[in-house]
C-alpha cells in the first residue's frame, strides 16, 4: 500500500507539471491570427470594427477568467487541498478537461483586419493586429513606485503640498528670523557685531541768579563707544516641533568721553577713554512650533529665553575726574558688559513663504526681575543700597526677504522697542521711578544672507537706528553651520 500510494503520488504531481506546461500554450493561442478571419473583416466598416473589437474583448476577458479559476484549481490538488477537474463554485465557467484530463485548448477569437493606411483613425503610435493604438507603458519614477493607485503615494503627496519645499536660501531666512531647525540636527552658530552709539548732551556747571540767570559753564558734552560682541550660539532640534539653544557672548567695550571747559573756557575741550572686555549675559531658549506652514496657514513658533546676569553689572561702578584742568569732565572706572539682572522673555514668531517671497513678523514681552545691590551710587565715597527694578520691555517687528537665487537672499525688517520708566527702593522707603529711564528704541534691519553649501550659510546685517534711544548702527556678521 505504501509503494502504491507513492507511485499515485509521483504520477499526480508529474500530470500537474504537464497541466502547468499545456496552460501557457492554450494562453498563447488565444493571439494567433486567423488570416482568413483577417481577410473576410477587411470590407467592414470602421464602427462594425469597433463593434467587433469590444466583443472580441469582452470573450478574452471572460476566457482568461477561466484560466485563471483552472490555474487556481491546479496549484490547490498540487499542494494537497483540492482535487483536479472537481466541480467549480459557479463563480466562472470551465470548459471540461479533455481526455488527458488537461484544458481544452480555446478555440482562437477572429480578428478585426489591421486599419489601412488611408482609413480614419489614429496615425501615429504603435498598434495591434486590430488597428487600435496600445497604451504606451508609464515609466516609473526612479526610486519609487508608481502613484497610481497607490493610497501611500497620494498621502505623500498630500503631506508635500502641506508643506512647501523652501530652497536654501528660504531656509537661511527661516533660521534667521524665525527660529532655529527642528530635525535633530547641531547647529554651532559663531558671530561677531559692532554696535555704536554717539550722544551728545547740554551740561550745565553752575547756579540762576535771581531766578533768571545763569552763572556758570555751559558745555556741549559728547559720548562715542563701540561694543564689540562675539558670541557662540549651539543649537539642537529635541524633536521636529521643539529646540533649544544657549548663546554664550563675550563683550568688549570702548568709549571715549568728551567735555569742553578745560582750563575755565567753555570752548577748550577735554576728553577720556575707557575700556573694558568680560563675558556678557548668558542666555538660553526653548522652541516649540504650534503651527507648520501649509498652503493656507504661516508657519507659528512660540519661544521661551531666559538670562542671566553673568555680565558686569552697571551698578555700584564709581565716576571719577579725569582731567585736573577740567572738572566736568568725569569717566567710570570701567563699562559694563551686562544688565545685571535675570529677565524672562516670551515671543511669538510668524512665517509664510510666497516662493520667492518669505514674510514673517514677530511680538514679544520681557519681564525683567527686581534685585536689590548693596551699592547703586556712581559718587566716589557714598554708599547707596537699594532694590532696583528695571521696566518690562514689549517688542515688535515685521518684515520680508527675497530670494532671487537659490543660494542668495536679502531682508529687509523694522523693529521696535518700548520699555516703561525704571524704579528703584531704598530700605525702609516706597517704590520710585527714575525720571528719564523710559526708552523708545526703533531700528530698520537689512540683511544679506548666502549659503555656501549644504552644512554653512552666512549672514550678513546692518541695521540703522531711527530714536535717540537705538543704536546709531549695528554691522554684524554670522557663520551658522549645521552638522
Amino acid at each position: 500500500m505504501s509503494k502504491m500510494s507513492t507511485r499515485d503520488a509521483r504520477h499526480a504531481q508529474q500530470v500537474g507539471r504537464a497541466r502547468f506546461a499545456a496552460i501557457p500554450a492554450a494562453i498563447l493561442a488565444l493571439g494567433l491570427p486567423h488570416v482568413a478571419s483577417a481577410q473576410a473583416l477587411a470590407q467592414q466598416s470602421i464602427d462594425e470594427r469597433l463593434t467587433t473589437l469590444m466583443r472580441v474583448v469582452d470573450e478574452q476577458q471572460r476566457q482568461i477568467q477561466s484560466l485563471e479559476a483552472q490555474v487556481t484549481k491546479l496549484e490547490m490538488a498540487e499542494r494537497g487541498r483540492g482535487l483536479a477537474g472537481a466541480a467549480d463554485d459557479g463563480a466562472s465557467p470551465v470548459p471540461p478537461p479533455g481526455a488527458d484530463g488537461l484544458p481544452v485548448p480555446l478555440q482562437p477569437l477572429p480578428q478585426i483586419a489591421q486599419v489601412s493606411p488611408g482609413s480614419p483613425g489614429p496615425t501615429s503610435g504603435a498598434s495591434t493586429a486590430t488597428g487600435v493604438p496600445t497604451t504606451p507603458a508609464i515609466a516609473e519614477p526612479a526610486g519609487g513606485t508608481a502613484a497610481a493607485g497607490s493610497e501611500g503615494g497620494a498621502i505623500g503627496t498630500m503631506q508635500k503640498a502641506a508643506q512647501p519645499a523652501r530652497t536654501e536660501a528660504e531656509n537661511a531666512v527661516v533660521q534667521r528670523e524665525h527660529a532655529p531647525l527642528f530635525d535633530r540636527k547641531l547647529t554651532l552658530d559663531w558671530g561677531i557685531s559692532d554696535t555704536y552709539y554717539d550722544r551728545r548732551q547740554l551740561q550745565l556747571s553752575g547756579f540762576l541768579a535771581l531766578d533768571a540767570i545763569f552763572l556758570g559753564n555751559i558745555n556741549l558734552g559728547e559720548t562715542k563707544s563701540h561694543q564689540v560682541m562675539a558670541d557662540l550660539d549651539a543649537r539642537y532640534g529635541l524633536t521636529d516641533r521643539i529646540s533649544f539653544d544657549i548663546d554664550v557672548p563675550y563683550v568688549y567695550r570702548h568709549s571715549n568721553f568728551i567735555v569742553g571747559g578745560a582750563g575755565g573756557a567753555s570752548s577748550a575741550l577735554s576728553d577720556a577713554s575707557g575700556d573694558s572686555s568680560a563675558i556678557g549675559d548668558v542666555n538660553f531658549g526653548l522652541y516649540y512650533q504650534f503651527l507648520k506652514e501649509s498652503g493656507n496657514w504661516p508657519d507659528v513658533v512660540g519661544s521661551l529665553r531666559v538670562k542671566a546676569p553673568t555680565g558686569t553689572s552697571p551698578f555700584g561702578i564709581k565716576l571719577v575726574q579725569v582731567d585736573p584742568n577740567n572738572t566736568s569732565l568725569v569717566a567710570p572706572t570701567k563699562l559694563p558688559t551686562g544688565t545685571g539682572f535675570w529677565n524672562l522673555t516670551a515671543g511669538v514668531s510668524v512665517l509664510k513663504t510666497y516662493d520667492p517671497v518669505v514674510l514673517f513678523g514677530s511680538v514679544s514681552y520681557t519681564y525683567n526681575l527686581a534685585r536689590s545691590f548693596s551699592d547703586i551710587s556712581s559718587v566716589q565715597g557714598q554708599t547707596e543700597p537699594a532694590k532696583v527694578k528695571l521696566g518690562d520691555v514689549i517688542q515688535w517687528g515685521a518684515g520680508v526677504a527675497l530670494a532671487f537665487s537659490e543660494k542668495d537672499s536679502a531682508s529687509v525688517s523694522y523693529t521696535m522697542a518700548i520699555e516703561p520708566e525704571s524704579e528703584t527702593q531704598a530700605p525702609g522707603q516706597g517704590w520710585q521711578k527714575v525720571p528719564g529711564s523710559e526708552t523708545v528704541a526703533a531700528a530698520v534691519n537689512f540683511g544679506l544672507n548666502h549659503v555656501v553649501n549644504k552644512h554653512l550659510t552666512i549672514n550678513g546685517s546692518v541695521s540703522i537706528g531711527l530714536t535717540p534711544d537705538a543704536p546709531n548702527f549695528v554691522v554684524g556678521v554670522r557663520f551658522p553651520y549645521t552638522f
